[in-house]
């Protein structure tokens, strides 16, 4: 028989998983917390025991045992221990550009019976093919072992997939709005706000731009603005000007520089800007001020 009378069928791959980011099991304490990332690869949170609260743009998520969540690319994520429970969490992030993908967008998954024994198996074959330690929270380095197990990163590939196509095949999913938490929320935007402010003030010697800040916490523009503003009731760049004006105040009390130094000093284009900013949150000029305190004296 001719060999084309054989026709070959490529098989649709609905998710193809292109690589392996990191494997982490963590045994968390009850107060442990991760400040938050933003990255281009899916991640996978699965809580293996207790509960745990997450958040993720701007939205605070409290997840129970046996709960799933995935990130997706450019999502601004992070975990909360939720101070009652010691948890124990799964975290799994790869690279994936199947289309299908947006599907686990926005949802949040409850694993049942053959789920769980897919990411068991995942996790399984992660450990048998990777070097430890699997619970640092800043260590993402997968390290081969030498005499890993024929096929263990082919495993890794294949029960991730087969867990996403039971996942997507599964209508049993939970809505993110039956996990909203408003206390989860606020207690990551009152933590992020606070990482400005400190960011702010070790930086109150250079000319700060607010793209710098908003990226230090690895928060957009907008939703930056938007947290800050909340929580302080302060635009980001009228706060940082307060705190170089409080600074200025001191260093005139000190007596060891004159307002040029100090306006060069805290990186002011010009000293009739930094007057100019001073007069607005002083109610008087830097040299008025520093006349003032010598009159007290």
């Amino acid at each position: 028989m001719a060999t084309d009378a054989f026709v070959r069928t490529k098989l649709q791959e609905v998710y193809t998983i292109g690589s392996i980011v990191s494997l982490h099991y963590f045994e968390f304490s009850k107060h442990f917390r991760f400040q938050g990332e933003r990255h281009d690869f899916w991640e996978l949170v699965y809580v293996d025991k207790g509960e745990i609260d997450v958040f993720a743009d701007q939205e605070g998520y409290s997840l129970q045992q046996g709960d799933v969540i995935f990130h997706k690319p450019d999502e601004f994520h992070g975990v909360w221990a939720n101070s009652r429970s010691a948890p124990n969490v799964v975290i799994v992030s790869f690279v994936s550009h199947s289309k299908a993908m947006s599907f686990f967008a926005g949802k949040i998954f409850k694993l049942n019976a053959r789920q769980h024994e897919l990411l068991a198996q995942l996790m399984k074959n992660g450990f048998a093919a990777f070097e430890p330690p699997y619970d640092d929270p800043y260590n993402h380095t997968l390290r081969r072992r030498d005499r890993a197990p024929l096929g263990a990163e082919q495993l890794i590939k294949l029960y991730l997939e087969m867990l996403l196509i039971s996942l997507s095949q599964d209508d049993a999913l939970t809505k993110r709005e039956q996990r909203l938490s408003s206390r989860t929320k606020q207690r990551s935007e009152a933590e992020l706000a606070r990482r400005m402010q400190a960011y702010m003030a070790q930086h109150l010697l250079e000319d700060l731009r607010l793209e710098q800040i908003h990226r230090a916490v690895n928060l957009s523009r907008s939703h930056a603005l938007h947290i800050f503003k909340s929580h302080t009731g302060q635009s980001i760049m009228k706060y940082y000007r307060g705190l170089k004006i409080e600074l200025a105040k001191t260093l005139l009390r000190e007596q060891q520089h004159n307002v040029t130094e100090i306006a060069e000093r805290l990186c002011y284009s010009s000293v009739h800007t930094f007057s100019r900013h001073f007069k607005l949150a002083a109610g008087m000029s830097p040299s008025e001020y520093a006349k003032s305190v010598l009159a007290r004296m």
